[in-house]
């Protein structure tokens, strides 16, 4: 125990954080497969690309709303109110992920459009009453930088695990013989990754510890919170905005690209079981990396490593775009080997990216004179989960550009999975420059810079 009665910061912090990240992902594992059931399975064909930009609408009310109605509540809660909400959040998490996946190929066309819509806006609406309060209290487990990488490089572990288990499995099991997808698994799948969720939130919450929030007094007679203002501190915090757009960047060519990648593997390389598993394998450089994160931080410092890892992506990513990737085993190892360099680079910027934002939380306050974490991690969420969206929605309407029909499932014309090909190296280096340009150029903590943000901060504190 340290001498104001808080545990001591240590592994079983950075285990249960990363037991959050991977409730989370028990849940969004399946936001890739959603674009091939809706097209693949339930027929939507282009219609799911307006509906994917319609629900985004909800998306734009749904995550400051929450942010700021989180950071307003002056409840007092049994523990902490972050993890309050993050309890109520997993309970819905249990079945909404499911709904995204009800298989009724058979309705009318308006049928499925309700279908769609308000599943996905009832699994967005649990999933960031759990995902927003979970990024912020990051900042409230430790103030040390160390500790915060530890908890970043430990949160990607746990979203690791969230995404390579369902990755690698999953393929397997909803794919046929002839790649096409079995909408019903799907459904079945949703649900038992609810419930693992569900008991992963649980561990966390009951090992989590708070050590920051009694530092931060709220003061009675402070202005009543106005979000736009919070909204324009934001815009004013540029490690908040570098740290996002590199994030957006990353979501719009990775997440965009998920589903160009299925049908890659489905009709160029005729092998969608096995995608999952060359995912995973090209996860190797992330999970080598992520148990150094922690002394590579205090040696570099959290921007210089990922503006490193930037270049590595957009290396490897040049490589995919112009290397002969042949629809064949050895088209498929050199598509892997630029793979896992593009991985390494990615690498570097996931296991710290979270601790990235719990520094623009202090940056927020070291310049405004308020932390706001709700707003500015619930800003940052909103700009995620909007590439999220946008990317496979404007990724499917360039697809659909380049020939791809979705009734057709696996059997594409060569001519069709050879523009995936293309599409897929390209989507991937469009996100390494994005990273670039938002680490690199935009924000602005480096190492010398954060350790003396920390200082004044810490004067501060003094004082008061």
């Amino acid at each position: 125990m340290q001498e104001n009665k808080f545990r001591r910061f240590g592994i079983r912090d950075s285990v249960a954080y990363a037991a959050g990240d991977l409730g989370c992902n028990m849940s969004f594992a399946l936001k890739g497969t959603m674009a091939i059931f809706w097209t693949q399975f339930m027929g939507l064909e282009l219609w799911y690309s307006l509906l994917l930009i319609v629900v985004q609408v909800w998306d734009a009310i749904n995550d400051p709303l929450i942010g700021s109605m989180i950071d307003a509540d002056r409840h007092q809660y049994k523990r902490n109110k972050f993890l309050a909400y993050i309890f109520g959040g997993s309970i819905g998490l249990i079945v909404a992920g499911a709904l995204c996946f009800v298989p009724f190929p058979s309705a009318p066309l308006w049928a499925q459009m309700v279908i769609f819509i308000a599943g996905y806006v009832i699994w967005d609406a649990f999933y960031t009453v759990a995902n927003v309060p979970y990024g912020s209290l990051l900042s409230l487990i430790s103030k040390e930088p160390a500790d915060r990488a530890s908890l970043s490089a430990w949160r990607s572990v746990g979203s690791m695990v969230g995404n390579m288990i369902p990755m690698a499995i999953l393929p397997m099991i909803i794919y046929d013989e002839n790649d096409n997808l079995i909408g019903n698994r799907v459904f079945i799948a949703a649900l038992i990754m609810g419930v693992l969720g569900f008991i992963c939130f649980q561990f966390m919450i009951k090992n989590t510890e708070i050590r920051v929030e009694e530092q931060v007094k709220i003061n009675e007679e402070q202005p009543k919170f106005n979000v736009f203002k919070a909204f324009g501190n934001f815009m004013k915090n540029r490690p908040a905005v570098g740290a996002t757009l590199a994030a957006m960047g990353m979501f719009l060519g990775m997440q965009g690209g998920a589903t160009a990648v299925t049908v890659l593997f489905q009709s160029y390389f005729n092998n969608a079981k096995i995608s999952g598993l060359v995912q995973v394998f090209s996860m190797i450089p992330i999970i080598a990396f992520t148990p150094l994160a922690r002394k590579m931080v205090v040696k570099y410092g959290k921007k210089e490593l990922c503006v490193f890892g930037s270049v590595c992506s957009i290396v490897a990513c040049v490589l995919m775009l112009v290397l002969p990737i042949t629809p064949n085993a050895t088209g498929m190892i050199i598509y892997i080997l630029c793979q896992l360099i593009n991985s390494l680079g990615i690498g570097i910027y996931s296991t710290v990216s979270w601790a990235l934002m719990g520094d623009a939380i202090d940056y927020n306050q070291w310049k405004n004179g308020t932390r706001e974490e709700g707003v500015v991690y619930s800003l940052h969420s909103f700009f995620r989960k909007l590439a999220q969206g946008a990317g496979p929605s404007l990724v499917l309407v360039v697809m659909y550009a380049l020939g791809y029909i979705g009734a057709n499932g696996g059997q594409q014309t060569l001519e069709v999975a050879t523009n995936m090909r293309y599409l897929v190296a390209a989507l991937y280096l469009f996100s390494a420059v994005m990273m670039f340009i938002g680490l690199g150029l935009i924000y602005n903590l480096d190492k010398k810079t954060l350790e003396r943000m920390n200082d004044e901060l810490g004067l501060k504190s003094d004082e008061e």
